[in-house]
């Protein structure tokens, strides 16, 4: 039957992104570029944060506190935030310069901006269920400027379960949605070509000149 669930799946996923171009094995040569790999570095540094992030989760606040696993999995998690922030602002930034939202691709752009917005939610939160003096002091310094923009009583940095609820929870969320939309985008958009080189969407997907991803 052409009515069945899988047929209503496929042509919903072939609406959203063009045949062909959900793992496309050929790309236009300008995606020949390291500006590109700062894109994919923030994706796979995401999913080092992510799973040692379940790892902290299932370990709890004593165990990566006292001992030298959960020191070392802290450690990752924090090294892999940072990473994560410094990739994302690369290619950020790289984009913005490209004028990445060209050709149709507006929201591609704003998704990443919103992610990188997000994100920054989701790092603070962390900071202040650490459980050490450094997110006491974070906390208290902060609860004076978030309350005079009176978001204070919705946002409260001084309630630890709110702030990890936020961090593990609502936030990661999130950050996981934006990423999927932002690479759904990519893939239906395709890559915005270099400026002086637009050629429409068709002509981005057909250049001539194109390197192999296998």
């Amino acid at each position: 039957m052409s009515d069945t669930w899988t047929a209503r799946l496929r042509t919903r996923i072939e609406r959203t992104v063009p045949p062909g171009e959900a793992l496309p094995d050929r790309q236009p040569a300008y995606v020949s570029s390291w500006i590109y790999v700062f894109g994919v570095l923030t994706l796979a540094s995401l999913a080092v944060v992510v799973v040692t992030g379940c790892i902290l989760a299932l370990g709890g606040v004593d165990w990566w506190h006292t001992s030298s696993t959960g020191h070392f999995v802290n450690s990752l998690h924090l090294w892999s935030v940072e990473l994560f922030f410094f990739f994302m602002v690369i290619h950020l930034w790289g984009k913005f310069w490209m004028a990445a939202w060209r050709g149709g691709r507006a929201l591609t752009w704003v998704t990443g901006v919103v992610a990188f917005l997000v994100s920054i939610g989701t790092a603070f939160t962390g900071y202040l269920v650490q459980g050490n003096f450094d997110s006491q002091w974070i906390s208290t310094q902060a609860k004076d400027g978030l309350n005079s923009v009176g978001v204070g009583a919705y946002f409260n940095v001084l309630n630890t379960g709110q702030m990890l609820l936020f961090h593990v929870t609502l936030l990661p969320l999130a950050v996981g949605a934006i990423a999927v939309l932002h690479i759904v985008l990519v893939r239906r958009h395709g890559v915005v070509p270099p400026i002086g080189e637009e050629l429409g969407d068709d002509a981005d997907r057909t250049s001539s000149e194109e390197v192999s991803t296998s």
